[in-house]
């Protein structure tokens, strides 16, 4: 029974999934006006906002204009039950269990923004970071991880951008026979990682703990290394976000078999 709560609330929280990641980017209240069809604009009844539900019901298309609703409605819904389920499993009918699937349900919202735009709002991202420091129960030892991850983050930008840009710099230094600071004005400024990946490590930190927190970002870097490979041809940015976000679910719900691993490998 209570199983059946966590699956429902994680179906109404991916709804509101869908309405983070339409309203933030652009700006929008996300409390009014009330959902409404991105194509005709027009105010949805509340048969329409059925998670799953509705979608299949109007076969991925509005009720009014007959526009095709995106699949990625639907599986927003799925991914937020998927990660309220396997909260209660993992931590059972406990805060603990909602907070680590709010701050699971709002990464996958952040990884999609982050997607789509190749930047996240500051506003969510700092929110996912303050439910994760109260996720265990122990807010001060949280926030010591996070603030360890933090900075390991922030120094390994700064060694992977200095390395992976910086011979560009002195290539054209040595080119145009300009002084090392000249040639900051030559080649635009790039890095390796966002601000926000620093951020979001900081939640990983908070939320797993040390061990936890390592094996999550080295399968986020495991994770992300094909795709980056397979577009490596194409002028964008892979972002960095949905691996973290999603070798951090990974390592929470597999943490016993990886921490067992771990373990057969420093013995």
């Amino acid at each position: 029974m209570l199983l059946a709560w966590a699956l429902t609330l994680g179906a109404i929280i991916g709804s509101f999934l869908n309405v983070l990641i339409h309203r933030l980017p652009l700006g929008q209240n996300i409390a009014w006006p009330s959902s409404y069809c991105p194509h005709c604009h027009t105010p949805l009844k509340l048969w329409h906002n059925i998670p799953i539900l509705s979608w299949l019901l109007l076969r991925g298309r509005c009720g009014y204009c007959g526009a095709p609703i995106g699949v990625r409605y639907i599986a927003v819904e799925i991914a937020s039950i998927t990660i309220f389920g396997s909260s209660y499993w993992l931590l059972g009918a406990s805060l603990d269990a909602l907070l680590f699937g709010v701050v699971f349900a709002l990464l996958l919202a952040l990884s999609l923004i982050d997607w789509r735009y190749k930047a996240v709002p500051d506003s969510l991202n700092l929110t996912i970071l303050a439910f994760a420091l109260f996720a265990n129960g122990h807010p001060l030892i949280a926030l010591w991880y996070g603030l360890l991850f933090a900075g390991g983050f922030a120094m390994l930008r700064f060694v992977l951008s200095y390395y992976l840009y910086g011979k560009l710099r002195f290539l054209a230094r040595d080119r145009l026979r300009t002084s090392w600071l000249a040639h900051y004005d030559i080649l635009p400024s790039h890095e390796a990682m966002g601000e926000a990946d620093i951020i979001v490590a900081a939640t990983i930190g908070a939320l797993l703990g040390v061990e936890l927190g390592v094996i999550a970002i080295f399968l986020a870097a495991l994770l992300s290394l094909p795709v980056a490979l397979y577009r490596r041809h194409e002028d964008v940015q892979t972002p960095f976000v949905p691996f973290l976000a999603l070798g951090a679910f990974v390592t929470f719900v597999m943490h016993e078999p990886l921490l067992r691993m771990l373990e057969a490998w420093y013995a």
